[in-house]
């Protein structure tokens, strides 16, 4: 029997994945106010009697028959339930463990502080352009079990991984895995920088000499890093000109392979907006090329993509205001990327749930480009004292989207933009980032 720890989106794919290859599961969940009946209708009825429900706190007698336990992302590891499986010896896998164990093909393995979900899409869409079956998986909305069972030998699999899906992973071993960055995110729950970056680079420590690890030689910690990997390692720079590997040449990707440097694509025919996103498009350059993709499809590909939903996106011009979207935004760094890629003055939206981070880098970053902040949820307060001892009191703090929007909508003149880029977590004020930039875009689709 095969427990499934969390009833959300990823631990019911978890658990039909297992059903439908004839396990017994145990679904267990600490919320008691869950509805048996209800739980039991997300399943194939002829699957119900292979179904166990246990809801609330979990003893050592509902343990005796489990041979693993699965659990969602979103679980601490160091909560009480998690700490009985471990002092009862139950292996504990993440739902991309038990995907890896159930699918076939070749897998890509994409992680990263920021850059992920654009990553992630872009490689999905060459590989989509180029293979007959190829899946785009994982923390950027389908669980990779969706899909396990529908691969093949001829498939491909590009799968996000977050360092909540890394930290219970055993036998997982991509083909290809890429970490993009390592920056301070989530350490509320990993504690330190150190154990953060373990997790992280956890991504290939099962590959061997015939896999490939992208690697971005602009992050210190990943340069060390690839001193240790056993896989072949391909380096992608914004600002260092390399032997091996692809470089930003002013607006020019290159590679730089046996003494010659070869002209790979022009950025400024790209879709996307911002440095940080050319050190993407490289990843997935390198990412591609290690596959196999011949470099023409792969540069086409390049050049057809278009920004992800919520990660600097454009919304709408009103009165000379252009609004862009970065609800993705979720810490200080990736919002530095996201006010470096603004033209002109700007207004941002900001503030959310605390996960700990610092945002003296972020305010440092405004360097007389931001006009005004517009703070909301839980961190304003923190925000706004650390934005005023960098001398910036432009600051408005607020209850509501609309609000925010509405204060842009009022001083904000032609030619300048408002950025929603909270550099902090959506929970609090709203379900998860991906709503809170549909009302952002709703609020902005309102304005005249």
């Amino acid at each position: 029997m095969i427990g499934i720890a969390g009833l959300g989106k990823s631990g019911i794919s978890a658990a039909n994945l297992l059903l439908k290859n004839n396990n017994e599961i145990i679904l267990f969940d600490s919320n008691k106010e869950l509805d048996k009946d209800e739980l039991l209708k997300k399943f194939d009825k002829r699957y119900h009697d292979k179904i166990k429900i246990i809801l609330g706190d979990l003893k050592a007698s509902d343990l005796k028959d489990m041979s693993y336990c699965v659990i969602s992302p979103g679980i601490d590891l160091e909560v009480d339930f998690v700490q009985t499986l471990k002092k009862n010896s139950i292996p504990i896998w993440s739902e991309v463990e038990l995907g890896y164990k159930y699918s076939k093909g070749g897998l890509i393995a994409i992680t990263g502080t920021n850059g992920k979900t654009t990553t992630t899409s872009l490689v999905g869409e060459i590989m989509s352009d180029f293979f007959e079956k190829s899946f785009t998986v994982g923390n950027i909305g389908i669980p990779y079990t969706d899909i396990a069972d529908k691969t093949d030998e001829n498939s491909v699999t590009v799968l996000e991984t977050s360092s909540f899906q890394l930290e219970t992973i055993i036998d997982f071993k991509p083909k290809i895995s890429a970490i993009l960055n390592i920056t301070p995110d989530h350490l509320n729950r990993h504690h330190t920088m150190e154990n953060y970056i373990k997790v992280k680079e956890d991504i290939s420590k099962n590959q061997d000499e015939n896999n490939f690890c992208i690697l971005n030689y602009e992050d210190v910690i990943l340069r060390e890093f690839a001193k240790n990997v056993k896989a072949k390692v391909v380096f992608f720079s914004s600002k260092t000109k390399l032997d091996k590997g692809f470089y930003l040449d002013n607006d020019i990707i290159v590679k730089a392979e046996n003494g010659k440097v070869s002209k790979i694509l022009d950025t400024n025919k790209l879709n996307i907006l911002g440095r940080h996103n050319y050190e993407n498009v490289m990843a997935a350059i390198a990412i591609a090329e290690s596959y196999g993709v011949p470099m023409e499809n792969i540069v086409k590909s390049c050049y057809d993509f278009h920004a992800v939903e919520h990660r600097i996106e454009f919304v709408k011009e009103v009165n000379g205001v252009k609004y862009y979207n970065d609800s993705k935004g979720t810490n200080p760094d990736a919002a530095i990327q996201a006010v470096l890629a603004m033209p002109s003055f700007t207004y941002i939206i900001a503030g959310g749930y605390d996960k700990g981070s610092e945002y003296d880098e972020w305010i440092e970053s405004f360097g007389g480009k931001v006009k005004k902040l517009i703070l909301m949820g839980a961190t304003a307060k923190n925000i706004a004292d650390c934005a005023n001892r960098h001398g910036f009191k432009d600051i408005d703090m607020v209850n509501s989207m609309e609000e925010a929007v509405n204060i842009c909508a009022r001083e904000a003149k032609s030619g300048e933009y408002v950025l929603l880029s909270p550099a902090c977590a959506s929970w609090g004020m709203f379900k998860n980032y991906e709503e809170r930039g549909r009302i952002f875009k709703d609020c902005v689709k309102e304005l005249r």
